[in-house]
């Protein structure tokens, strides 16, 4: 399994030898420490949690804080289904302790990687913006109503139905990104350049997923 937790930092672009250029989004990214290892006999499933960015301990609760005895006190834990067998035909590690640890060396150029974050929040939005409606014509006596959703019911049953896309809230959503690429890896500044956009503002958490 390859899978590192980050902060995305900025979008940017990176010019490789051939002088192409691609637009990629640098992300901060911190080892990865195992704070739980979950197996079938116990919890019923197989997985492996992970923590980033440390907190203050005061600041945790004892629950947790007894939780994260072992290793520290991480602000940020993310947890990880294990396929041992799937694992195994890619060559990754399938055996895992409390305390180890994978690096950032542990992607490289050219990887396709699972990026997942929440989106950035939009606060309350309407249909034109939310879903993209066209809203009514400029013209022909139109008053308020050029950004208005419309007709939302029906003569017949004389209520309006669940589902309707209408205003409401925007953003705050976990979105995955498969297939993306690694562009480029630096292991001094601890940052992982990925082709494209991630989810997200600056300073929100991101997960990469071989």
């Amino acid at each position: 399994m390859k899978f590192i937790l980050g902060t995305k930092e900025k979008m940017t672009q990176i010019f490789d030898e051939e002088g192409n250029v691609f637009p990629v989004t640098a992300i901060n990214v911190a080892p990865a420490v195992v704070t739980q290892v979950k197996s079938k006999e116990v919890d019923g499933y197989q997985a492996v949690q992970f923590g980033f960015g440390l907190k203050k301990e005061k600041n945790l609760s004892k629950p947790v804080r007894g939780h994260l005895k072992a290793t520290a006190p991480f602000a940020h834990l993310k947890e990880v289904r294990l396929d041992k067998e799937k694992d195994a035909k890619k060559g990754w590690k399938t055996d895992w302790t409390v305390g180890e640890k994978i690096e950032l060396s542990a992607f490289v150029p050219g990887d396709k990687v699972e990026v997942s974050g929440i989106s950035k929040g939009r606060g309350f939005q309407g249909v034109v913006k939310r879903y993209g409606f066209k809203g009514g014509p400029r013209s022909h006596g139109q008053k308020h109503s050029e950004r208005a959703p419309g007709s939302i019911g029906t003569a017949g049953f004389q209520r309006v139905f669940k589902n309707m896309r209408m205003a409401g809230r925007m953003g705050g959503d976990r979105f995955t990104f498969k297939n993306l690429k690694v562009v480029k890896v630096d292991t001094e500044l601890n940052q992982i350049f990925i082709k494209g956009a991630v989810p997200g503002r600056k300073g929100t958490l991101i997960e990469i997923k071989g």
